[in-house]
C-alpha cells in the first residue's frame, strides 16, 4: 500500500524565491553574453565572460518588476508591445542603478566607447539585445517560474511513500518504481519533487 500525504495544496514560490531565480538567470545570461561579445569582437576563443555581484541584485529586482508588468499587461496588449515596454523599463533601471553605483565608484559597466551612449550608463546599441532578452524573460523565464509550486512535504518529495508488507510490491521495490507508479496514477509530481501546474 502506498500512502501519499496530500493534506495541503502545493504553494507558489514566494517573491524572494522568484527573485533568486531571476537573479541567477540574469547573472548567468550576462556572463554568457559578454563571453559571446568578446568572441565576436575580438575572436577570443577563451570566451571570458565577466559580470559583477551587483548584477544579482540588479537583474533580480528588475525581472521581478517585469513580472508584475507582465501580470498587469498580458491581457491588455500584444507581446511585442509588452517587450517594448520592458525594454524601456530596462533602460530606465540600468540608468538609475548605474547612476546610483557611480556615486560610490562602483558601477561595473561603462559604455563610453559606444557611439550612442548616454553618460556611459546606457547605450542605444543594446536596444535589440535588450528587446530580445525581454521576450525570452517573459516567455521562458517568468511564465515558467510562475507555474512552479512547492510541495509541502519531505525534502525530496517522495520520502513519505511507505510500503506495507503484502501490498504486492515487495519490500525491495525501488524509489524510482514508486515515482513512476505515482506519475501513472496522475499525482502530478515531477521527479524533482515539485508539482507542475498547467
Amino acid at each position: 500500500m502506498v500512502t501519499l500525504e496530500t493534506s495541503r495544496e502545493p504553494v507558489p514560490l514566494t517573491a524572494l524565491s522568484r527573485w533568486y531565480l531571476y537573479a541567477i538567470h540574469g547573472y548567468f545570461c550576462e556572463v554568457m553574453f559578454t563571453a559571446a561579445w568578446e568572441f565576436v569582437v575580438n575572436c577570443n576563443w577563451k570566451f571570458p565572460g565577466v559580470t559583477s555581484v551587483w548584477a544579482l541584485f540588479i537583474y533580480g529586482t528588475c525581472i521581478l518588476i517585469v513580472e508584475r508588468m507582465y501580470l498587469k499587461l498580458r491581457g491588455r496588449c500584444p507581446v511585442l508591445l509588452r517587450c517594448f515596454i520592458y525594454t524601456l523599463w530596462t533602460y530606465l533601471w540600468e540608468f538609475g542603478t548605474g547612476l546610483l553605483l557611480q556615486q560610490f565608484n562602483a558601477c561595473p559597466w561603462d559604455y563610453t566607447e559606444f557611439r550612442y551612449n548616454f553618460m556611459g550608463l546606457i547605450t542605444a546599441e543594446y536596444a535589440v539585445p535588450w528587446f530580445c532578452a525581454s521576450f525570452i524573460v517573459e516567455r521562458f523565464v517568468i511564465r515558467k517560474t510562475l507555474r512552479l509550486r512547492f510541495h509541502d512535504g519531505p525534502e525530496d518529495g517522495w520520502s513519505n511513500h511507505r510500503h506495507e508488507a503484502g501490498d504486492g510490491g515487495g519490500a525491495g521495490e525501488t524509489l524510482e518504481g514508486n515515482r513512476q507508479r505515482e506519475q501513472r496514477r496522475g499525482s502530478g509530481f515531477n521527479s524533482n519533487g515539485y508539482l507542475k501546474v498547467e
